[in-house]
């Protein structure tokens, strides 16, 4: 497999080509820095959701730092950034990234915020007539997921394992990500050995594997179109394909108590190189997304107040919203961190589990 990490091939394929002009387009529509010539433009790229929300609409500013932003799906923007390093500062898959640093790709580090979270495995999609009614009934059974590496399949895999002793070896693996739009030529990514193990056709997708029942389950669907992924089969209230899991809210409920784990997506990086040069920036950065997510919570909880003043819900139930379900920084961060690293070394994804401290900005790992 050809590693674009590691490859000096310069020419562009009609994706890269995408790719490049997009980013190209970005800084070229930057407005001028009227008045503010002492501050450093870095370019940005984030994902669309509430928490970056305020970054990307110019009500949170960074200090000294002038930010220019696109926007972009998750999935492009990570491919982007693992193939080009075309940000200087960008959300980023925490599987890939721990994956490339324990291949030896320093060109990344990363700040503790992270802007997207879920109970993945809550998620899990079955056939209705394959008889798989509890987790363990996936043993022997076809399971897609879009790209094997990624974040969310680590996190429904590591579940899968600790909570139902299902390992990926008892699974016959289906992928849709072909070997151009992987990530995985970036992050030096081979099936583990002895995984059963193979690509879906460039013909077919996961929707339409599963409606024609040529695949049991899948870990997750996407089903919105972006530049990685291909055309979707909209698989949303069928008769024939359910949640593994019938009650997905009171598992994810369950799954929090047992492990205290809100699983963390995405992450945030810096290019080495910039975050070598302007050392100030990190903290700066790390700040302001930290003021954009409470802006978010601060928001949320006022609208909230109406409905104790109404009695709608009970007084007692105010102490709940002191708890900040996506609380940014290390140490608030320490025990999930810990079992991301160690899933993704028992998968098979890295060959050793990293310690934090080849992932984080050493300005980070105090905060």
């Amino acid at each position: 497999m050809k590693n674009n990490m590691m490859s000096k091939d310069t020419s562009l394929n009609r994706r890269q080509w995408f790719s490049a002009v997009i980013g190209a387009g970005a800084l070229a529509s930057a407005p001028p820095l009227s008045g503010q010539a002492s501050k450093v433009q870095l370019s940005m790229c984030l994902s669309d959701n509430d928490r970056t929300r305020p970054l990307r609409e110019g009500r949170v500013k960074a200090d000294a730092l002038d930010l220019v932003i696109s926007t972009a799906h998750p999935s492009e923007m990570f491919w982007r950034e693992l193939h080009f390093s075309e940000f200087d500062i960008s959300e980023m898959s925490c599987s890939s990234l721990l994956m490339a640093i324990a291949h030896g790709d320093k060109r990344f580090v990363a700040i503790p915020v992270f802007t997207s979270r879920s109970f993945f495995h809550t998620g899990i999609l079955i056939r209705a007539d394959r008889g798989i009614e509890k987790p363990a009934d996936l043993k022997g059974k076809k399971v897609a997921v879009p790209e094997y590496q990624q974040t969310a399949a680590l996190w429904c895999r590591g579940a899968l394992q600790h909570e139902f002793d299902v390992s990926p070896l008892d699974i016959d693996w289906y992928m849709e990500r072909t070997e151009e739009m992987s990530h995985a030529s970036a992050t030096g990514f081979q099936p583990p050995k002895g995984l059963k193990f193979q690509r879906i056709s460039e013909t077919e997708n996961i929707g339409s594997m599963l409606l024609a029942g040529k695949i049991d389950a899948s870990l997750l669907y996407l089903n919105e179109v972006n530049l990685v992924d291909r055309s979707r089969v909209d698989l949303r209230n069928r008769s024939d394909v359910r949640t593994l899991f019938r009650d997905p809210s009171a598992e994810g409920v369950r799954y929090f108590k047992k492990t205290g784990f809100y699983p963390i997506n995405h992450c945030v990086v810096f290019k080495r190189e910039v975050a070598d040069k302007y050392p100030w920036a990190v903290l700066n950065v790390f700040k302001a997304f930290d003021e954009a997510k409470n802006l978010v919570r601060d928001q949320g909880r006022a609208a909230a107040n109406v409905y104790f003043d109404l009695g709608l819900l009970a007084s007692e139930q105010k102490a709940a919203l002191d708890t900040d379900p996506y609380a940014y920084g290390f140490k608030a961060n320490r025990r999930v961190l810990d079992a991301i690293t160690q899933f993704s070394f028992e998968q098979g994804l890295t060959p050793r589990k990293l310690q934090l401290d080849e992932v984080f900005h050493p300005a980070t790992l105090d905060l």
